[in-house]
């Protein structure tokens, strides 16, 4: 065969690759414009749903003002970088909300057999869960984590480069894929055994329990724990450390939390693995 015909081969190749990775998008786009759509005909459901969010995500704000105000520096830190750890974490879990929200619904999902349909459907298992329902809270957790950001950036008054830009970029991303990893090992229980959302909902929990402040104010175990056994360190913490100029502070090595947003990512494949592996030893709800 002679390197024309393999290069043009290669070429097609690579070119059906493309055009089935726009497809899939398009067709994800679609169906989540369908599930927005039908949700949106309940309008007062869509209203108090939008209510309680923007409800939710401020009494953290205004918890951590009040704390904050008391307490003008926490651990070391001043309020306005507290508020970034704060605003990080929030952007994160607003990509984790519009993403991977549907992810607590796993137990249902299995309990009523609708994985067997997804089984035997063209789309990968895994994303036809996540795409079950659009997740009108991701509305309103996303504009508060946003208006929270704008507040602390314009209380830091940090040097802001494509650099910067970048990390942050990378923080957000990596902090939510770390929180869809974490839903996404959780959700692999519902295949053997009976999880309900609580499970899920202590997770998400204990992230946003301590992923809001600063790891000083915590004793040295526990430190030890949320960053190398849970590692909810790396989701906001970490990053906002290296953002801010505190490494020093975390009591991690440097290159540790500069390589912090790619633990995110690491973490998650790993999961989805995981998750993949369990399906192949699914077994049907009606035996």
């Amino acid at each position: 065969m002679s390197a024309t015909t393999m290069a043009a081969g290669t070429g097609r190749l690579v070119g059906r690759r493309v055009r089935g990775f726009f497809a899939a998008w398009r067709l994800v786009l679609r169906i989540s414009a369908a599930n927005l759509g039908g949700r949106l005909q309940y309008r007062g459901d869509f209203l108090t749903t939008l209510a309680m969010g923007l409800a939710w995500q401020t009494s953290v704000f205004v918890f951590v003002s009040v704390i904050l105000t008391r307490f003008p520096t926490l651990g070391g830190w001043s309020a306005s970088d507290v508020l970034l750890i704060l605003a990080i974490r929030m952007l994160a879990h607003g990509v984790v909300v519009t993403v991977f929200n549907s992810l607590l619904l796993t137990p249902y999902i299995a309990q009523q057999g609708l994985v067997d349909f997804y089984l035997v459907r063209p789309m990968p298992v895994y994303r036809q869960v996540l795409l079950y329902q659009f997740p009108l809270n991701a509305m309103a957790d996303s504009l508060a984590a946003i208006a929270l950001f704008a507040v602390a950036v314009s209380r830091l008054h940090l040097h802001w480069t494509p650099a910067t830009i970048a990390y942050l970029v990378a923080a957000v991303i990596g902090g939510a894929l770390l929180e869809g990893a974490v839903l996404t090992v959780v959700s692999i229980l519902t295949f053997r055994h009976t999880v309900g959302v609580n499970v899920f909902m202590w997770f998400d929990r204990m992230i946003a329990t301590f992923g809001n402040y600063p790891f000083t104010i915590l004793p040295l175990a526990a430190r030890a724990v949320l960053t190398y056994l849970l590692p909810v360190a790396f989701v906001a913490y970490l990053p906002a450390a290296v953002l801010t100029g505190r490494i020093s502070a975390t009591g991690v090595p440097a290159w540790l939390a500069y390589a912090s947003p790619a633990a995110g990512p690491l973490i998650y494949i790993a999961a989805r693995y995981a998750w993949q592996r369990a399906l192949r030893s699914y077994e049907s709800s009606s035996g």
